[in-house]
């Protein structure tokens, strides 16, 4: 399905804090309640004069009526998590699936600008965090370049498949190498073990990736050489971007928490070697809707952290 735009028009409004505006948390509620009644007049009388000369009444109604909700169904949530270009950004949890929705106010608090991107089905149960208790994936102190909730923190969250993963390297005196920078063995990274963070089964394996020269991607294989292991509780852990013909797993395989899955690369879309790490309740990334990934115990800038989602620039280890 292509991405479903009503109207985004008229940036007009310019917001310095992050943080959801009261005019808005009053939209998200009138905005639920008219969506969910079927009151699409409701909602075509939140609209301002822009928005009204650029669409009909009958033409909201059967956006929101045949384009929307017959395949979404009534909203269930809706959270937001950043700002974009002043607009505010919610994701949107209906009862068949989960999108976003960006919307603009204007100064009188009626709709100039309306997005709504592809919704992503539901066919398969919305994971919220993992239960499986959890470990790092890797041995000593490691950098989390992206990592967290908000877009600022992490730019994954813009991306349903892959909200709240992360991208993990190691830093040495505030760079992640050292010596020739076109070298991936230059990287403190390279070829560093990735461990089991649980007991759990290997459902995927892709090898045979070559590995960047630093700089360069390879946006046709995007995750490079990966792993995908499920967990007891039907969660599913993908380990991207590592080095070619180092996975020492089988699919099918069922490993131990701690054991030695791969090393550290650079294959896929990936300019230096790294770990990506997310969570996700389907096997494929295609086909998931991104989770939080929580650790039980995890050492976090020096102190001790428990049931702790890292966020970006901590330095983060496994306790002992």
């Amino acid at each position: 399905m292509r991405p479903v735009l009503l109207l985004l028009i008229f940036f007009t409004l310019k917001l310095f804090s992050q943080d959801e505006q009261p005019n808005y948390e009053r939209f998200v509620s009138v905005f639920t309640e008219r969506f969910n009644s079927g009151d699409y007049d409701g909602i075509y009388d939140m609209y301002d004069a822009g928005m009204k000369n650029a669409f009909t009444n009958i033409e909201t109604r059967n956006f929101f009526e045949n384009n929307i909700n017959r395949l979404t169904g009534e909203i269930k949530s809706m959270q937001f998590y950043t700002l974009r270009e002043g607009a505010h950004v919610y994701r949107v949890v209906f009862d068949k699936s989960v999108a976003d929705l960006t919307v603009t106010l204007s100064p009188e608090s009626k709709i100039n600008g309306l997005l709504i991107s592809r919704p992503m089905s539901l066919g398969i149960p919305l994971l919220e965090r993992n239960t499986t208790i959890m470990s790092l994936p890797f041995n000593g102190e490691w950098f989390v370049y992206w990592g967290g909730v908000t877009e600022v923190q992490n730019y994954h969250v813009k991306e349903v498949t892959q909200q709240y993963a992360y991208d993990i390297m190691k830093v040495k005196d505030g760079a992640s190498y050292v010596g020739d920078p076109l070298l991936n063995e230059s990287y403190f990274a390279f070829g560093e073990d990735i461990i089991a963070p649980c007991d759990a089964r290997v459902v995927t394996v892709i090898d045979g990736v070559p590995d960047n020269i630093p700089g360069e991607m390879n946006p046709q294989q995007l995750t490079g050489n990966t792993i995908v292991l499920q967990t007891d509780n039907e969660e599913y852990l993908l380990m991207a971007h590592l080095m070619k013909g180092s996975i020492v797993v089988q699919e099918g395989q069922d490993i131990r928490k701690g054991e030695i899955l791969a090393k550290c690369g650079n294959s896929g879309n990936s300019t230096e070697p790294h770990l990506h790490l997310s969570l996700q309740n389907a096997a494929e990334m295609e086909e998931s809707i991104g989770a939080k990934l929580y650790f039980d115990r995890i050492e976090v800038n020096g102190e001790i952290r428990l049931d702790y989602l890292p966020v970006k620039e901590d330095f983060i280890s496994n306790s002992n």
